[in-house]
């Protein structure tokens, strides 16, 4: 039998520890794990029921997605991972069981399964009974589960890019999104001396008769934007000519950045870390469709008389 994603949360940071402090591939990690578990072949291809993955590796990504979140591995560029501090004294204690419980005490973890919780309150945990909720219930509560975990990974990567290929990354979402229609040079970034602090600008329509300037900070959690960056960028904005703005971040608003936004008279969209990763899986931006899943309904109409 295949174990479940928190029984390879110890040896996971094992192998990570016996790097001495070097990256870890993620692919590595899998195969040591198989040979540690002693998995056939046969378990190591079984596939999810989509056929795209196999269960096995969808597990191991789950448990490197925990332990990230808990502050107990980092991620050094595309699955790859080193171990941190807070990871090396997990280890330390040889009795410790390092699951979701043992997760629990740090503050990380707790704000990342509290970002997961669905608006009624439901949560699927391995210790639930099936009887407790309706099958409809589990499916749409397992995927806004997978999408809250997906977009706040989608977040943390997109705070480590480049400024400039964080600007790309922005304007390349509002094409998706349909702005600047289909002419060429309809989108781009700026971000250059002169340019008074716009960092992009995008027609509005496909003709350009109207266009949008983008403001963006690529802030670290906590390093919230605030009121002062709100009047500097509608000082830029004037100085455009300019009616309609977009400040875009990373981080998120303070309550005066907010509320200096809607008393000026141009208008000034504000779009925050959270918001951001979640156009950015709507639009398929950094993100694309692994599988997807009908769910369907008796067609009542169909069988009356």
């Amino acid at each position: 039998m295949i174990p479940n994603y928190q029984k390879f949360m110890r040896p996971f940071l094992e192998i990570a520890e016996a790097a001495n402090g070097n990256e870890v591939k993620l692919r590595d990690v899998i195969n040591k794990l198989a040979i540690k578990f002693e998995l056939t072949d046969q378990q190591k291809e079984e596939k999810l029921p989509s056929g795209k993955q196999s269960i096995f590796d969808n597990r191991v990504g789950w448990a490197r997605t925990y332990l990230t979140k808990a502050g107990l591995l980092e991620v050094t560029r595309r699955a790859h991972f080193i171990i941190t501090e807070r990871g090396v004294r997990a280890l330390q204690d040889k009795n410790a069981i390092i699951d979701n419980k043992y997760l629990k005490q740090f503050d990380e973890f707790i704000a990342f399964k509290d970002q997961k919780k669905i608006n009624t309150d439901i949560a699927i945990e391995t210790r639930q009974d099936d009887d407790d909720i309706t099958p409809d219930e589990a499916f749409r509560a397992a995927y806004k589960k997978i999408n809250d975990a997906l977009a706040q990974d989608i977040l943390e990567r997109t705070r480590k890019v480049t400024p400039v290929f964080f600007e790309d990354l922005l304007i390349e979402l509002l094409l998706a999104m349909g702005y600047g229609g289909t002419g060429e040079g309809a989108a781009h970034a700026l971000g250059k001396s002169g340019d008074n602090g716009i960092d992009g600008v995008i027609d509005q329509d496909p003709l350009g008769v109207d266009q949008i300037y983008i403001q963006a900070k690529r802030y670290a959690e906590g390093n919230n934007v605030g009121a002062v960056d709100i009047r500097d960028f509608f000082g830029a904005l004037n100085l455009k000519k300019a009616h309609k703005g977009i400040f875009i971040t990373t981080s998120n608003f303070t309550s005066s950045a907010k509320q200096t936004a809607q008393d000026l008279g141009t208008r000034i969209v504000l779009i925050n870390g959270q918001e951001l990763a979640n156009l950015m899986l709507r639009y398929n931006i950094g993100s694309r469709d692994e599988e997807v899943l009908h769910l369907k309904k008796i067609d009542e109409e169909f069988f009356e008389a």
